[in-house]
């Protein structure tokens, strides 16, 4: 069994406004084993579509290489629109060495509502992900359960829009269609993505995303 940790602590510049919320990075970045076109950084995967989107979406002309320089860009990308990182699962034990969040077993969660109440310029919470098991928005509906604490819908069209209250305060959340290969296939189903496509054969999933993902950061 491997005990998948998470390799990197919240990211979190002062006055944030945004936080992303994800799982966790494969476990190469926990064994510390990357490769040249990794990033030592959050979202930094070479498999992951995270920045590839929003280098589309900000023409940031991001560099993709094991280097400070590629993590000097990311990180002063968040700070300048002060956008954090809190991936909610600490640690995990897995069987196979991959990154599915299905085949997380016994996991450890950041204490999101915390962080919350530490960070009170925080508005909008953004998923990486929607509510299928093991999912980030799955992870924080269960750590609101134990808070008594209710999610009420603002939108149920994609991406979905909730919202919450914390110490007098409301906070937004919206998850995203996940920036990773294995979404491919469940964007390909959706009715708006097959219309685009139909109107630009040349139009992608990561065009997709760049659209779906823009209005929110």
């Amino acid at each position: 069994m491997f005990l998948h940790t998470h390799p990197y602590p919240p990211f979190i510049p002062e006055g944030t406004t945004k936080l992303i919320v994800g799982t966790l990075p494969p476990p190469r970045f926990t064994t510390g084993m990357l490769n040249d076109r990794d990033v030592d950084f959050c979202y930094g995967s070479s498999n992951g579509l995270l920045w590839p989107i929003l280098d589309r979406v900000f023409n940031l002309n991001l560099v993709y290489e094991n280097s400070e320089k590629a993590i000097a860009q990311r990180r002063d990308f968040l700070i300048e629109r002060t956008i954090g990182v809190c991936d909610i699962v600490g640690s995990c034990k897995r069987q196979k060495m991959d990154a599915s969040d299905l085949g997380m077993q016994e996991a450890e969660l950041r204490d999101l509502i915390a962080i919350l109440k530490k960070h009170s310029t925080i508005k909008t919470l953004i998923f990486t992900g929607g509510n299928s098991k093991n999912g980030p928005e799955y992870f924080f509906r269960k750590q609101l359960k134990s808070y008594g604490i209710s999610l009420e819908v603002v939108s149920n069209e994609v991406p979905k829009i909730h919202q919450f209250r914390v110490e007098n305060r409301t906070i937004r959340t919206v998850s995203l269609t996940a920036p990773s290969g294995a979404a491919n296939r469940s964007i390909g189903g959706m009715d708006r993505y097959k219309l685009a496509k139909q109107k630009n054969p040349a139009y992608t999933t990561l065009d997709f995303r760049a659209e779906q993902y823009a209005p929110y950061f």
